[in-house]
C-alpha cells in the first residue's frame, strides 16, 4: 500500500502541522514516510502545502506530479490541485471560504465543514485534526491510536494537555465528512 497525499492552504490553517502529524503516525504505524512542506516566504496568510507519502516499501522521490488524494483548504489550492488527483483517487476540501467548487467526476469528492464547525464550538486550533479525522473515515491508511502516538510525539510536551481535544476533533471529523459525487 502506498498512499501519496497533497494538502494545500494559507499559512496558519495547520497545513504543515497535518501532514506532520500523518507523517509521524505512519512512521508509528511502522511504514515508510516522506513529509515534503513548501510554502511561500509570508507564512502566515501565504500559500503553503505538504506532500506526505506513507507506503509499506521504500520511497523513491518526495516528488510527486499527481496524487492519490489531495486536501484543499481554500480557492487558490482547489485551482491549482484539482487537477492533480489521478483517476479513482480522492479530493476533500473545507466548504469555508469557497466560491467555485470542485467540478471533476472521475475522483471522489468530500466535503468537510471543518472550519465552520471549529469557529462555532470555540475549537478553531482543532479545525486541522478535524480534517485529518475526515480523512481517516474515507481513507483509513492510519489508525487513530498511531495517530495520536503522532500527534504526541509532533507536539511540545507544553501542549500535551490538547491531546483529548485533538482526539475529539478527529472523531468531529468522521462524523462531518459528506461526499459529494
Amino acid at each position: 500500500m502506498t498512499e501519496e497525499i497533497i494538502i494545500a492552504g494559507f499559512g496558519g490553517q495547520g497545513v504543515l502541522s497535518m501532514g506532520k502529524i500523518l507523517a509521524y503516525s505512519g512512521l508509528m504505524q511502522g511504514q515508510e514516510v516522506s513529509w515534503l512542506p513548501s510554502y511561500g516566504p509570508e507564512q502566515r496568510g501565504g500559500t503553503a502545502n505538504v506532500t506526505v507519502i506513507l507506503s509499506d516499501e521504500r520511497i523513491s522521490s518526495p516528488v510527486l506530479n499527481t496524487y492519490d488524494t489531495a486536501i484543499v483548504l481554500n480557492q487558490p489550492s482547489l485551482e491549482k490541485f484539482e487537477n492533480k488527483v489521478k483517476p479513482g483517487g480522492t479530493l476533500i476540501f473545507d466548504g469555508n471560504g469557497f466560491h467555485k467548487f470542485p467540478t471533476r467526476t472521475d475522483i471522489n469528492i468530500y466535503r468537510i465543514d471543518a472550519t465552520e464547525y471549529a469557529y462555532a464550538n470555540n475549537a478553531s486550533k482543532t479545525m486541522n485534526m478535524i480534517i485529518l479525522g475526515g480523512l481517516l473515515k474515507i481513507r483509513p491508511i492510519i489508525q487513530v491510536a498511531n495517530v495520536l502516538k503522532g500527534l504526541k510525539k509532533s507536539l511540545p510536551e507544553r501542549h500535551h494537555h490538547l491531546l483529548a481535544m485533538n482526539e475529539k476533533a478527529i472523531h468531529v471529523g468522521m462524523d462531518l465528512i459528506k461526499k459529494l459525487n
